[in-house]
């Protein structure tokens, strides 16, 4: 008996980073990417919805994160740690911090990459996106 590919029905999630601190922005775009709040959720598919970001150049973080908290990136080679503080981060590409850290709230196994396309970031209010659900 062969079974064909179920369709899965994928809506579009709006986050307003103006609104929200990060981390708990971060939690709940992780949830919404794995498919957690849905009915038929299989660990092992990728059946997760779509999360539209806007207005991450507004970022928000608690506590002393913009001047304390800071990125490292190591090449491999001898000296090559690269270090960037959030505040500095957020002037340069503010979209990369919530990548990051949605990123590292994913499971980590071979779906992960599949999500993290799923997620779109905007710096302002300006996006494309027809979206069905408001948070």
């Amino acid at each position: 008996m062969n079974k064909g590919k179920q369709t899965i029905q994928r809506k579009y999630h709006l986050f307003d980073a103006e609104s929200m601190i990060l981390g708990r922005m971060a939690t709940e775009i992780a949830l919404i990417l794995r498919g957690k709040g849905k009915i038929g959720f299989t660990p092992n598919i990728d059946a997760g919805d779509f999360v539209v970001v806007i207005n991450s150049d507004k970022l928000r973080v608690t506590g002393n994160k913009m001047d304390g908290k800071i990125y490292n990136h190591y090449s491999g080679y001898p000296g090559g740690v690269t270090s960037i503080k959030l505040k500095d981060q957020v002037t340069k590409d503010s979209r990369k911090v919530i990548e990051n850290a949605v990123y590292g709230m994913l499971c980590k196994n071979k779906l992960r990459d599949k999500m993290m396309t799923r997620l779109l970031i905007y710096t302002d209010t300006q996006h494309k996106h027809k979206i069905e659900i408001t948070h």
